[in-house]
């Protein structure tokens, strides 16, 4: 049986809030726990209890939607839905699931949705107790417009820059609005290593190990941090050389 998902309706037209309750009762994994006519209404719910997916409009009295969700300091998966095409860069930035221009219909709420179900599944997937979390070989990652499923084994290395990250494979390359640290907690301890502030290596994918750089089975070369070279060495089993620490 799969798990519900607590969602929250904001929105300041009644008719739009009705409509949205509507569409969202027909999908059956859904709940709503509440329907707020301002932000205000909102940021108390979602302070009192867990929300998984957040349906806001933007152009709203007082706090906008965007200001509502820079606001929270758990912010759940968000679908804006607004008349507005001003705020697309910001929902960007904001990592939203998905920005809904009105009106739309049943079938493109269900495709947003959707989007949603398979973020929210690895979202748990990855919170799961960690045997769970070692079963699972793959993720999903937003790479522009879509949801790429990246297999881990198939990674060679993530390379941090600056708001985004580079997921480097066998097959492609992926552009990910992400920080390193989220990708530290998603891949799996015992195949990934953090080598560097800017790098995340496969183990495996590490071909020879020359001073300060690790050569990968793409014949790409990575640079090892010394704060991390120690850790590498012995996740390789490479015996420490004190002549090389100096």
């Amino acid at each position: 049986m799969e798990q519900q998902i607590r969602c929250l309706i904001v929105d300041d037209e009644p008719f739009a809030r009705e409509l949205m309750t509507t569409y969202i009762a027909k999908v059956p994994q859904l709940e709503v726990a509440g329907v707020c006519e301002n932000a205000f209404e909102a940021i108390a719910i979602l302070q009192e209890q867990p929300i998984d997916l957040l349906f806001s409009d933007i152009r709203m009295p007082n706090i906008n939607g965007v200001e509502m969700i820079r606001s929270l300091p758990n912010i759940p998966l968000v679908i804006f839905t607004t008349a507005s095409p001003d705020y697309a860069v910001e929902g960007f930035e904001l990592d939203v699931v998905d920005y809904l221009m009105k009106p739309f219909g049943f079938d493109r709420l269900l495709k947003a949705i959707n989007k949603a179900k398979i973020i929210l599944q690895q979202r748990r997937q990855t919170q799961a107790p960690s045997k769970e979390k070692t079963a699972n070989t793959f993720m999903f990652v937003k790479d522009g417009q879509k949801l790429s499923k990246v297999v881990f084994d198939d990674i060679y290395y993530v390379e941090g820059m600056k708001d985004y990250i580079k997921i480097v494979t066998q097959n492609e390359t992926h552009i990910v609005y992400q920080r390193m640290k989220h990708m530290e907690e998603i891949l799996p301890d015992k195949q990934f290593i953090r080598v560097h502030k800017s790098y995340i290596v496969r183990l495996n994918a590490i071909k020879n190990i020359l001073g300060n750089t690790a050569e990968l089975l793409n014949n790409h070369t990575i640079i090892i941090s010394k704060q991390y070279k120690a850790e590498l060495n012995r996740r390789l089993g490479i015996a420490t050389d004190h002549q090389e620490e100096e």
